[in-house]
């Protein structure tokens, strides 16, 4: 297991390697980040944005820039942005938590009603509960993320004004000001943390489950599952031991799949909501052409995704110990 934990480590290496690289180049090429200078009324002196060019290392040929970029990267450096007192990589180092909580908790929600909704409905096939759970699937999955979510805020809303109390947080990722002690922050986290997090796992959930439903019932049928059967093992055993295993390995391959969607989808769950996360950060440097902050959102969310991957990756060899010979 440690051999193949190792290589699948050391192929992810010229992989972000050349992510690193590309979206450098399509940072580069999403706008002029002197745009705001020259475009103003009345334009900046000419001095000023000779200042801001060189500063902004706009100066220097594409491959030189990068080399230079990635060399800060090692040094904890993502690059000067427009605004002169931001500090990129802090920046995004407290927004990055702020996001990873949204994204990982939606992700556990949704995959655990997924096994569990996928495993029901493999078991009761062409019943009511395999009809209401597809029927509440393709439902969720109809729905645009952010009306999910302005459904949800709405909702927290009109909630809160029924029963006159700020029962459900509906704005902001905590309570300004914070509430003193661990544990009341904790609980003040987590209750904001409530509807953003159902709004972005019940999509992830609506298709994983059936993933789960179709590979559940691919392997319910299969020769081996049938051998289990016939040597007088229990019904708990051939499912959790023997076929639930296998049917989480296409569930794996399509959460590390869907990892890049979740990250778009927490960007428009947070601006309903009105998060300052990564979403927010990505948005407001599209809209002040900040190249270098960008292009490190671009490097941060290819990091997340390729670990993500490699995290799959390491868990097909615990699910099925034949692929670790692979």
């Amino acid at each position: 297991m440690l051999t193949y934990a190792v290589r699948r480590i050391l192929i992810s290496i010229p992989i972000l390697l050349i992510s690193s690289f590309i979206v450098f180049w399509l940072g580069t090429l999403s706008g002029n980040p002197l745009t705001p200078l020259i475009t103003k009324s009345p334009p900046a002196p000419p001095n000023v944005i000779a200042a801001e060019t060189a500063r902004l290392h706009l100066d220097q040929a594409l491959v030189p820039r990068y080399l230079s970029w990635l060399g800060g990267l090692f040094h904890g450096n993502f690059g000067p942005s427009v605004v002169s007192t931001q500090d990129i990589g802090s920046e995004l180092a407290t927004r990055f938590w702020v996001t990873m909580r949204l994204i990982i908790l939606a992700m556990i929600v949704a995959l655990v009603l997924a096994v569990l909704v996928g495993v029901l409905t493999a078991v009761k096939q062409y019943t009511k509960t395999d009809y209401t759970a597809t029927f509440l699937g393709f439902l969720f999955l109809a729905m645009p993320s952010f009306w999910l979510a302005i459904l949800l805020k709405q909702g927290g809303i009109e909630f809160n004004n029924a029963v006159d109390y700020q029962a459900i947080s509906t704005i902001g990722s905590s309570s300004i000001p914070a509430p003193k002690g661990f544990f009341p922050q904790l609980a003040d986290i987590l209750g904001h943390l409530v509807l953003p997090t159902i709004a972005l796992a019940l999509i992830s959930y609506a298709a994983w489950s059936r993933f789960t439903r179709a590979s559940m019932l691919e392997t319910l049928n299969s020769d081996y599952v049938r051998l289990a059967r016939a040597k007088g093992l229990s019904r708990r055993q051939v499912m959790f031991k023997h076929a639930l295993r296998t049917a989480l390995i296409p569930l794996t391959t399509v959460t590390a799949l869907d990892i890049a969607s979740i990250i778009g989808g927490a960007v428009v769950t947070e601006t309903v909501f009105q998060w300052k996360g990564m979403g927010d950060f990505l948005l407001t440097s599209i809209k002040a052409f900040d190249t270098y902050a960008v292009t490190s959102w671009l490097l941060v969310s290819a990091v997340i995704v390729i670990g993500f991957n490699l995290i799959a990756d390491l868990l097909y060899g615990v699910l099925d110990p034949r692929i670790r010979y692979v």
